[in-house]
Parts: structure tokens; C-alpha cells; sequence
């Protein structure tokens, strides 16, 4: 009589498993970082902005669990008879982005750089399994020929790698659910699966809208740039961007100025009661930044400071009362002293204010109107 079949030593295998991967365990982790450097170059040279890039070998007690999963088809098997071999996450690297759209900016992009073995959109699949989930788009690659004949890339060709892509909301999901107990909706109670459907209809959504309003960001700053350079500035609103487009053809680009410049200007605008960009040309007016600069600081100084002395001048009083540092005694001391020299140099100071509702009419100063020119352009 034949001996019963034995049952598989699931334990033993597992531990086989991690044994032989533990030996090559440093490899995957080069492999993950050469990656992550290809990525993020590639990201940079698109100009492709995400959130994140991260980069990781399998850590070995997963990797132990995954091997000695059971097979779906026949239980007493292994899933894995080569763990080594058959398990393709062993170096993982994942890239988060902000908006939806960037998922397909890289599904355009790692064709371009790397081989690309298989495409999975996770969040499909979770559907057709009855599975609670989000979405999550994995690739298998490999690098291209034409790297790995590079020594710094020799030792990994023909070796397979997973990039996983998601946006910020769907990553926020995926790590709360390994906390998830219930994965099945067949054996989830109704109350808790009503909330589980509503939380993943709430960030689909959120996800959507996010990208709505970068779209329509993208569309109001295009439009204002594009107002600002015909000259329609009565409809554009004072923002860091549109402050930026308008300085840049009012008084010359200059590279020196930060982003965080531009946010300040345009902060300062709105605290001294500025809307539209109609209404700084209409402050500043005939005045020569350069000569102003040259009054006020001495030389000709970087492109916010010489808007800032026009406002000055411009503005006066209302200026010194309604800045940001109005209250700090050392801007008022030096601001007024400013004040006086343009003075003394024959520059007819107004006292502009955009808050009143006027329309080329008087504004402050008898009879110099918003648009009188005060000073000679040099």
C-alpha cells in the first residue's frame, strides 16, 4: 500500500526562502536606490513636479510571508515554489503625487525610460475581487539595454523592480488600510461597509476636485499673464503671479527675486487696499523707479525694492499708515526720512488711495490725479 502524500512544510520553506534572500537582500536595495535616481531625474528633466520618491528593498520578514502563501489553486502547495524568483517586489519604489493628472504624465513617461514588463491598475482589480481598496497603478520594469551597458548599471539588467504610483489621497488610504480588518464586503457589517463606501466616494472626490482647481488655477493665471502683457489690467487681481507678470514688463525681469518676494508684494498690495493691477499703474504712474531708487536707497536696487519706493511715493502717507511694519517705529522713522528726500529732490509725492471707489478723478492730493506724471522718466 503507497504511503500517503506528506504535507508540505510550509515553515521550512519559508525559512529557505528568506535564508537565500537575506543573501542578496543588499543587491534589491541598490537596485531600488539606481531606480529612484532614474526616476527622479526623469521627473526633474520633465519638469513633472510630485510629492514624494521613495525607494525600498523588500524587508525579509515580508518577503517570508509572501513565500509561504498557499497556493489559490491547490492549498497544500506553496504559491511560490521559487520565491526568489517568482516574487517581483523585491526592490519597490513608489511615487506620490499631487493631482490626478501627474498619474498620466508618468504612465507617458516610464515607457520612455525604462522596459516596461506589466502594467496593473490595482484599483480595478480590488473591484473585480470584492475588496475594499483605492487606487493604485504598479509597474513591473526593467532598465533599458542601453543603460545597462553602462558599468554603473551592468550589474542590474535583466532584473525586475516595482514602481507603484498613486496621488496623495489614494496613498493616505492605502497605509490606513492595513489597519482595516474587514477587506471583504461579504462579511463586512452593513453599517461599517455604509461608511467604508462613503469615505471612498468622499476622497475620490476630494481627488477630482483638487484637480479642478489646479486646472482652473492654471486657466486664471494664464488668463491674467495674458491681460497684463495686452495691457487689460483693470481685470486682473492682485496676485503673486500676476504681480510678478506685471513687474517683470513694467520695470524688467530680474532673476534675483524669489517666489516668496512676489508672495510679499502681493500681500502688501492687498493690506494697502490694491485689487487690480489698474490701480497700482494708477499709484505709480510717471515715477522712475530707478531715479526713485537712487533717491531712496542709494544705488538702483532689485526689482520689489524699486516697486516699493513707487508705492512710496505714490501712496505717501497712506503708505507709511497701512503697511504691513506700519507699527514697528524703525520703518516709520525710515520710510518718512525716504519720503523726505523725494521731496527735496523735486519728486511731487502723491497720496493715492486705492480704496476710494473713483474713477480718474481727484484722489488725495488736490489736483494731481492718479495718472499726473510726477517725475520725469529718466
Amino acid at each position: 500500500m503507497a504511503e500517503p502524500d506528506k504535507l508540505f512544510d510550509f515553515k521550512t520553506h519559508e525559512e529557505a526562502a528568506v535564508t537565500a534572500y537575506l543573501k542578496r537582500h543588499g543587491f534589491y536595495t541598490d537596485l531600488a536606490s539606481v531606480v529612484k535616481r532614474i526616476l527622479e531625474e526623469s521627473l526633474k528633466r520633465r519638469n513633472i513636479n510630485v510629492h514624494s520618491v521613495n525607494a525600498r528593498a523588500k524587508d525579509p520578514s515580508s518577503f517570508g510571508k509572501k513565500a509561504s502563501q498557499p497556493s489559490d489553486e491547490d492549498p497544500t502547495k506553496p504559491k511560490y515554489t521559487n520565491p526568489l524568483a517568482q516574487i517581483t517586489d523585491l526592490a519597490g519604489i513608489r511615487i506620490i503625487t499631487y493631482f490626478p493628472s501627474t498619474l498620466a504624465e508618468i504612465d507617458n513617461m516610464l515607457p520612455e525610460e525604462f522596459s516596461v514588463i506589466e502594467r496593473t491598475n490595482k484599483g480595478a482589480k480590488l473591484i473585480e475581487e470584492d475588496r475594499f481598496g483605492y487606487q493604485s497603478i504598479h509597474y513591473l520594469v526593467k532598465i533599458t539595454t542601453h543603460r545597462t551597458r553602462l558599468p554603473e548599471y551592468g550589474p542590474f539588467a535583466d532584473t525586475t523592480a516595482e514602481i507603484q504610483v498613486r496621488t496623495i489621497l489614494q496613498h493616505a488610504w492605502a497605509e490606513i488600510e492595513h489597519d482595516i480588518q474587514y477587506k471583504s464586503t461579504s462579511v463586512i457589517p452593513t453599517e461599517i461597509r455604509r461608511r467604508f463606501m462613503s469615505l471612498a466616494g468622499m476622497l475620490e472626490i476630494a481627488d477630482r476636485e483638487f484637480q479642478a482647481i489646479q486646472d482652473a488655477d492654471r486657466k486664471l493665471t494664464d488668463e491674467a499673464r495674458s491681460r497684463v502683457e495686452e495691457g487689460q489690467l483693470d481685470q486682473v487681481e492682485v496676485t503673486p503671479d500676476s504681480v510678478k507678470a506685471f513687474l517683470d514688463k513694467r520695470l524688467g525681469r530680474d532673476g534675483r527675486i524669489s517666489d516668496f518676494s512676489y508672495i510679499w508684494v502681493a500681500k502688501l498690495l492687498k493690506k494697502l487696499g490694491f485689487k487690480t493691477l489698474d490701480q497700482v499703474e494708477s499709484c505709480i504712474h510717471g515715477y522712475s523707479d530707478d531715479h526713485l531708487s537712487r533717491i531712496a536707497g542709494g544705488g538702483r536696487h532689485g526689482q520689489t525694492t524699486r516697486f516699493e519706493y513707487m508705492l512710496l511715493a505714490g501712496m505717501g502717507e497712506n503708505y507709511l499708515q497701512r503697511h504691513l511694519w506700519a507699527n514697528e517705529p524703525w520703518f516709520q522713522s525710515r520710510e518718512r526720512d525716504r519720503l523726505e528726500r523725494m521731496k527735496n529732490q523735486g519728486v511731487e509725492t502723491r497720496a493715492y488711495d486705492p480704496m476710494l471707489e473713483t474713477s480718474g478723478a481727484e484722489n488725495e492730493q488736490g489736483d494731481i490725479s492718479p495718472k499726473s506724471d510726477a517725475v520725469t522718466q529718466e
